[in-house]
């Protein structure tokens, strides 16, 4: 029999036809898969007990298990789909199914269009990086033919916000307050007090349209709308704080948002105080500028991360939503890197973590590293060359090579997750899901070897 055979061949016995594979033969062609491949390479019970996560005896029973719940936000990264297309192929693969230990009933596929969503949130508030990471390069260490060669570097994945501006955040502040005082009012039975707001909604849309705005239309639209915000702001207080019993959670927390958008923007434009802790988002408040100081992106809004490769493996050293200066985490990054997989004995870093402070650790450690020599040469000076050379094209070709592809390949070029914990999650999973990639394909190759 042809290892394919058409549908419109089938005929009226096409039920009994399509059932002659067992469910031993798709489970071996899932394994032979490259997703099958990453399923192999990751710990599930392991890692299951150093999230803390486990099957819940009370209440109504999930759809997914803990490991199945775990296996969809790895697979979200390997589709690269948004959360409502992932249910929709995962209804539909069987190798998806698979992978997160389910099977669909063709008849009653899933629909739940924030299920994704939902099990985002509930393993973003147990994720503890330093003890899973520990789970994977333990089982991970015996793929690992250098391990004690690192390599580290810093870079931004950046979040899924428009590029941020004085008098957009100004405006999102206003049009927001001004919508929620109208409704408020409406609600109580009250007249909504004057304001000037469909004069400077009309200026701003006129603001908005020009292609390069002069210096003086953008003090003018800051001036007017900063003065509207404060008006609106002293409405708001002006009411009774009861009154505020029909905003949610969320509301209250922009209110507070948008009033520390009003003191920063304020002392900045009266007063030419920089703040600190500045807010570039009214979405996402924990959001900072991080100068990069590249030539196509100088500035970029998301999180820092300082990262360790280890033969081509990676691990999230620190992560912050606030700039940090990353040389001055060189050694917490090798202790990181011993606790992980033990001695290390060769590190590879650009320039600005060659500080004397860190030649000095690297010296009294007995690690070789690859920054560029102070004072007079050493006596083994042509082979130390030759040899900072080789770490540093590994260095940049294996590690900074490693962003893009995480990037691009990984879903990780704009995250779209809404909350801080949510986007620490979503950057934990794209980084992990290419080592499994990488870890599943060593396995596979051992395994063919060994039966060579």
């Amino acid at each position: 029999m042809s290892k394919i055979r058409r549908i419109s061949e089938l005929g009226e016995d096409a039920n009994r036809t399509l059932g002659i594979y067992t469910y031993q033969q798709y489970w071996e062609s899932f394994l032979c898969s490259e997703l099958g491949q990453i399923y192999q390479a990751i710990p599930w019970s392991a890692l299951l007990e150093a999230w803390g996560l486990s099957e819940k005896s009370l209440g109504r029973k999930s759809y997914f298990s803990p490991s199945g719940k775990l296996a969809l936000l790895f697979l979200k990264h390997y589709s690269g789909c948004s959360d409502h297309r992932l249910i929709k192929q995962l209804n539909g693969n069987l190798h998806y199914q698979f992978f997160c230990g389910i099977m669909i009933d063709p008849s009653s596929p899933l629909e739940h269009r924030q299920l994704v969503s939902h099990i985002r949130g509930e393993l973003s508030a147990l994720l503890p990086i330093e003890d899973v990471q520990k789970v994977l390069a333990d089982c991970w260490k015996p793929y690992l033919s250098e391990s004690e060669n690192m390599l580290v570097d810093a870079t931004c994945y950046e979040s899924d916000v428009r590029y941020p501006t004085d008098p957009k955040l100004l405006w999102e502040s206003v049009s927001w307050l001004y919508v929620k005082l109208k409704w408020i009012y409406k609600s109580l039975g009250l007249r909504m007090p004057r304001s000037k707001y469909n004069k400077w909604a009309d200026l701003y849309q006129s603001y908005r349209r020009k292609r390069k705005p002069r210096v003086k239309h953008r003090h003018r639209i800051k001036g007017g709308l900063l003065r509207l915000l404060a008006k609106l702001l002293g409405i708001l207080q002006e009411l009774d704080p009861k009154d505020l019993w029909m905003l949610n959670p969320r509301e209250l927390d922009r209110l507070k948002t948008i009033q520390r958008v009003f003191e920063q923007q304020s002392g900045l434009f009266y007063h030419g105080i920089k703040p600190k802790g500045r807010i570039v988002s009214l979405a996402k408040p924990y959001l900072r500028p991080i100068v990069r100081g590249k030539e196509s992106k100088s500035v970029e809004f998301g999180a820092k991360l300082n990262k360790i490769q280890i033969d081509g493996i990676n691990f999230i050293e620190y992560i912050s939503f606030d700039p940090f200066h990353e040389g001055n985490r060189l050694e917490s990054s090798i202790f990181t890197a011993r606790k992980l997989l033990g001695k290390i004995s060769r590190l590879g870093a650009d320039a600005i973590y060659a500080t004397n402070r860190n030649r000095s650790y690297c010296t009294a450690q007995n690690i070789f590293h690859d920054f560029r020599p102070k004072g007079r040469k050493a006596k083994w000076e042509g082979h130390n060359k030759i040899l900072r050379k080789a770490i540093t094209k590994e260095r940049v070709s294996r590690l900074e090579g490693s962003f893009g592809n995480e990037k691009n390949a990984w879903y990780l070029r704009k995250i779209k997750a809404r909350t801080k914990a949510n986007e620490t999650l979503w950057i934990f999973m794209g980084i992990h899901i290419a080592n499994a990639q990488e870890i599943g394909k060593r396995i596979a190759r051992a395994k063919m070897e060994k039966a060579a």
